[in-house]
């Protein structure tokens, strides 16, 4: 957990729903147990005649239309879907009772961990049912009161508080605003005294940290906006690093590196903590950088080039005098710590703090000691080292599950870190730094029983014999008959690791009995670079082949069967959803593709997509490259006259990161295309994006919707009274 970007109510893109065991068939998968539901009648999708030549093969795009979201045939075609999709779900009997469940178990008090800026203790809360968590302050034992609410930027809470930076002695912040779920984002800045903001105002800032440098200023990032009307999907190629002085206008801020001096997709910045070094990292992809640093002390000094090209990942982690720590994969693909001189960091004058193991390492600093997380078999253990790299004792968790946090200043006595797991709410501890004991500072306030619940970890076999960890979570004593309803949930890509995590949604399967799956697959990171890479580009299929050897696994083990087996995933895990449902549709009873990457040919041609290619490679790339794409591309992988799972593809108007025509395509072909009963819909949230900051409003809304579509198409029943 970021502290200072908390959302305790971050999109849950895995949806739930349960059963019990009295089970009713339904006629034709339109009966519902309760009513008749109607049989749908998709809205017409006009068809172009666009044909794209990729190395002499011909490839119709008869729905390119629906990429220009802004026209008056996108927004009437988003329309009628919309109505469709409503209109059919509002004839779930049960679902206004699932909406009800859903807001009981959500209405809790939600806090995130604290953390310190100048006199102030700062922490996230939630009352229960805010759209937004407020941003909460108190000096030593005196009362907390509202710093930030942003729950008041707007009337329907759609516009959220995406992040805070403060300068170093706390005096003054700077925050980012999200309007509606977008990455383009508007900074302003707050004297924390008196809470009055000041003139400073930047527009357009996307994909950005800021940076103070003392009280005078910050750095920050962003793109060029795209023309008007392609604001949310034109591409955004060039990066640029600023700094902006306060009480100067933004049309005066320096450019300090990117744009067409230096071309980089991605740039971000950050000061050291003595204040002395401004640290910049560099990328055209979402993996491999280059590292810059610049030594504030020295007036006008250059920045200099600590690592060039891309095929390694760097950045600085803390700086003691001249001496850097920089945390790298360089010779270490599950990461290690070294140090090296600021006058001469050249990659060959590094040398080990904290060496690599056979575990994924991550690393963070507070109170002058260095903290070393690292997964094993996707769970956490965390050791304390000293800035010279002696260990000096492993961190007693409360579990197994995933910790989170420990970071602070290098004057901190003590820090705050989360724990969580499957069944386990998340839980801040306090840590004492010296002596090493931790105590439970705020705990869930959740209506969950985790006694009654279970997770089990289990390695299957994928289609070429390489094992996949994957977590089982259930009520205790669930009869394994095939008949349990589960949900199989997956990623596997940019080398982010799925560790486990409670979700409050998923109270709602668990509690009827169902199953909750989440398997660690190839392009993850998991078991670090070999993992990851293991999962990309021309050896994408082995994501695929991971995630439906798990679904074979559940069925086989009969946890579930066919028909009570549902997959999601959101974004590369819609990707991932699109391509196993066109696959192996007969394996899947329900999928839920959300915010999903579901035209591969045309990824890189929106918004930051170019930067997805060392994951994906392009249809650019070569003949090689576009065949492997054309096949599987989810988009282009649906065959007409197939019998596909009952779908519900979700995406939103406002997602400028995996634009919304992905979604819209790929639904309108799977409309045409499907054969038989079973309804493909597409849900289209309105004033709203990526995922990031949804209300909770919207959160619940969403989650009721999926819910009652999966029972709905597993023909069940549902038990208010469990």
């Amino acid at each position: 957990m970021n502290a200072k970007s908390f959302s305790g109510l971050s999109l849950i893109l895995a949806t739930v729903v349960a059963c019990n065991n009295n089970t009713q068939k339904m006629s034709d998968h339109i009966i519902a147990p309760a009513d008749s539901i109607k049989l749908l009648s998709y809205p017409k999708s006009e068809k172009g005649n666009v044909t794209d030549d990729y190395f002499g093969t011909k490839v119709a795009d008869p729905y390119r239309w629906l990429e220009n979201d802004t026209s008056d045939a996108t927004k009437a075609w988003v329309s009628a879907q919309n109505k469709v999709t409503q209109d059919y779900l509002a004839q779930i009997p049960y679902r206004d009772a699932m909406k009800k469940r859903l807001t009981e178990l959500w209405n809790y008090e939600k806090f995130s961990a604290p953390f310190k800026e100048g006199a102030y203790t700062y922490f996230y809360k939630n009352d229960g049912l805010q759209n937004q968590a407020v941003l909460y302050r108190q000096k030593g034992d005196g009362g907390a009161e509202v710093f930030l609410d942003p729950n008041k930027f707007s009337e329907d809470g759609t516009t959220f508080l995406a992040d805070i930076e403060f300068s170093k002695d706390g005096n003054l912040a700077a925050y980012q605003l999200s309007e509606g779920g977008s990455d383009w984002r508007t900074v302003l800045v707050i004297k924390t005294a008196d809470k009055s903001l000041t003139a400073d105002t930047l527009k357009d800032v996307k994909f950005s940290g800021l940076a103070w440098k003392g009280n005078e200023g910050f750095y920050y990032s962003s793109y060029d906006k795209p023309t008007e009307g392609s604001q949310l999907s034109g591409l955004t190629q060039y990066h640029k690093l600023y700094y902006h002085r306060l009480g100067t206008p933004q049309t005066e801020d320096q450019l300090i590196f990117g744009g067409n001096q230096t071309k980089r997709r991605y740039i971000g910045a950050h000061v050291t903590e003595d204040q002395r070094y401004l640290v910049v990292t560099a990328a055209n992809a979402t993996t491999g950088n280059e590292l810059y640093i610049k030594d504030l002390s020295q007036p006008n000094s250059a920045i200099i080039k600590v690592v060039g090209g891309f095929d390694t990942e760097q950045d600085v982690l803390t700086s003691k005098g001249s001496k850097l720590y920089i945390f790298t994969n360089y010779q270490a693909p599950n990461y290690r710590l070294v140090e090296v001189d600021a006058k001469n960091p050249a990659q060959a004058n590094w040398k080990n703090v904290i060496a690599e193991i056979e575990n994924v390492m991550t690393a963070s600093t507070a109170g002058g000691k260095i903290f070393a997380s690292y997964l094993k078999d996707a769970t956490s253990y965390v050791v304390q080292y000293d800035l010279d790299g002696k260990k000096e004792r492993e961190i007693a968790l409360p579990g197994i599950g995933t910790a989170s946090g420990f970071s602070g200043k290098a004057q901190d006595k003590d820090l705050y870190f989360t724990f969580t797991s499957y069944v386990y709410p998340p839980t801040v501890f306090k840590y004492d730094i010296a002596s090493g004991q931790s105590e439970i500072y705020k705990k869930s306030g959740v209506k969950f029983d985790p006694t009654k619940y279970e997770s089990k970890q289990v390695f299957y076999a994928s289609k070429d014999g390489t094992k996949i960890p994957m977590i089982i979570t259930y009520k205790k004593g669930i009869e394994l008959n095939g008949k349990n309803p589960t949900l199989l949930y997956g990623y596997g890509g940019f080398n982010i690791s799925l560790t486990p995590s409670f979700s409050t949604s998923n109270i709602l399967l668990l509690e009827q009995g169902g199953v909750f799956a989440v398997a660690n697959l190839r392009g993850g990171g998991e078991y670090g670079d070999k993992w990851h890479n293991a999962g990309i580009k021309l050896n994408k299929q082995n994501v695929f082949d991971d995630f439906i050897a798990a679904a074979e696994f559940l069925v086989k083990d009969k946890y579930t069967s066919k028909d009570y087996l549902a997959i999601a995933g959101g974004s590369n895990g819609g990707l991932l959803v699109g391509a196993c449902m066109t696959q192996r549709p007969d394996l899947f009873k329900v999928a839920f593709p959300a915010v999903g990457v579901l035209d591969m040919l045309r990824y890189n041609k929106f918004t930051a997509g170019a930067g997805w290619a060392y994951d994906y490679g392009t249809a650019e790339d070569s003949k090689e490259m576009f065949e492997y794409l054309y096949k599987y591309s989810p988009y282009s992988a649906l065959k007409e006259g197939t019998s596909y799972p009952a779908t519900m593809v979700t995406t939103a108007d406002h997602d400028d990161r995996v634009v919304p025509a992905h979604s819209f395509k790929f639904a309108a072909r799977l409309q045409e295309y499907h054969k038989g009963n079973a309804p493909v819909l597409i849900r289209i949230d309105t004033n709203a994006g990526h995922g990031a900051g949804k209300s909770t409003t919207k959160v619940i809304e969403e989650q009721a919707d999926k819910w009652a579509f999966m029972f709905q198409n597993m023909g069940l029943s549902y038990d208010t009274g469990r």
